[in-house]
């Protein structure tokens, strides 16, 4: 049976495009649909731009193997599509002797995890790198740092066009159904509308992977996780910024905390924080500017009154609600809801935008592509 394309990926932010570049080099006719007018305008562009070391994922989880995994071929990628990042490291502190304990769990999870450099630091030798910072002992990862990832998707782009496939934006995915003889007929919307059929078909639109996945005949809809959207808003520093490494506190429940960045403009940035929400609202007031001076003062108590201006949100793919433990990402293929072909991925957060071309390679392996 012949198919308009080999693969086909829905959803053009880092995840969906590093699919499509895995497919794409294994010589595959890779189509990647996106329902927004750009590329990389969801999760993907409101995020901290963040390459994680790998520290804090369950041993044997996704999360663990793929971050570490994507790290190393990131700064590679980065290398050779000469995108713009820095390597500046990380500092994980504790601001009080009674947070030492779980920064020494962070120490041993990350030495499980085979992340490399790591450091126990005590607190002179941490305000020895970062004057200003409140540690009483930290953790330094060196593989840590910051890059421009709208470049790294144009880059991501550029390589599934070079190889003949093509990127198509304002184009809703509205549904697909498996024919009898394999493959999918999907049925798109929008400016570039179109019914076509593939062989393959990866399912990565970030906060609508569950309304996708319910959108394809024949997917179990008891094996769709309920999703959750998981807040998270930043404010800006008016004024030089105070550290050159990440500086990070201990993991909250459900998240990585607010932490702080200078960005490749050279200014520094705090958060996010985490509020569940029931609808997407990307809207930042001042009203949390109070809780945010009092938690950096924690690691910075130098921050001036008045220095932090709202600056954006991002809304992260969250598969647990509040109080419950954090789960790993989940990519179902066929052995999960039996039909071939079909890999959907679900709860791609942190750290999947460092992980991005890692769980690309494991969906192409997945599809034995």
């Amino acid at each position: 049976m012949s198919f308009d394309f080999d693969a086909t990926v829905v959803g053009a932010g880092a995840v969906g495009l590093a699919c499509g570049r895995a497919l794409a080099r294994r010589g595959l006719g890779v189509l990647v649909l996106e329902a927004e007018g750009a590329i990389g305008q969801g999760v993907s562009s409101r995020n901290s731009e963040v390459i994680h070391g790998g520290l804090y994922y369950p041993t044997g989880s996704l999360k663990a193997r793929l971050c570490v995994q994507g790290r190393r071929a990131l700064y590679d990628f980065l290398d050779s599509h000469k995108v713009d990042y820095r390597r500046c490291g990380k500092l994980v502190g504790a601001t009080e002797e009674a947070e030492v304990p779980r920064i020494e769990a962070i120490f041993e999870q990350a030495t499980t995890n085979e992340v490399e450099g790591l450091k126990h630091l005590t607190g002179a030798q941490a305000r020895a790198l970062e004057p200003g910072l409140n540690a009483c002992a930290a953790i330094l990862s060196p593989e840590s740092g910051v890059f421009d990832s709208h470049g790294y998707m144009l880059a991501l782009q550029g390589e599934i066009e070079d190889a003949g496939g093509s990127v198509v934006v304002s184009t809703p995915f509205e549904r697909a159904e498996p024919p009898p003889g394999g493959g999918f007929r999907i049925t798109a919307g929008g400016e570039g509308g179109a019914s076509l059929t593939t062989r393959l078909l990866v399912t990565a639109p970030g906060l609508e992977a569950q309304d996708v996945a319910a959108l394809i005949e024949g997917y179990p809809a008891d094996l769709i996780p309920g999703g959750h959207y998981g807040k998270g808003v930043y404010f800006r520093l008016a004024g030089k910024a105070p550290f050159e490494r990440l500086i990070y506190p201990p993991p909250i429940p459900g998240a990585l905390g607010t932490h702080y960045r200078k960005d490749l403009g050279g200014q520094a940035v705090f958060g996010p924080d985490l509020a569940y929400i029931e609808d997407e609202d990307y809207s930042v007031g001042p009203e949390k500017q109070v809780e945010f001076e009092h938690y950096i003062r924690r690691f910075w108590p130098a921050l001036p009154d008045g220095a932090l201006t709202p600056d954006y949100a991002g809304i992260r793919p969250k598969l647990h609600g509040p109080g419950e433990a954090q789960p790993d990402f989940q990519l179902h293929g066929a052995e999960t809801h039996g039909i071939q072909g079909l890999v959907a991925l679900f709860g791609i957060e942190s750290p999947g935008l460092t992980s991005s071309l890692a769980i690309g390679e494991e969906v192409a392996r997945m599809l034995d592509a």
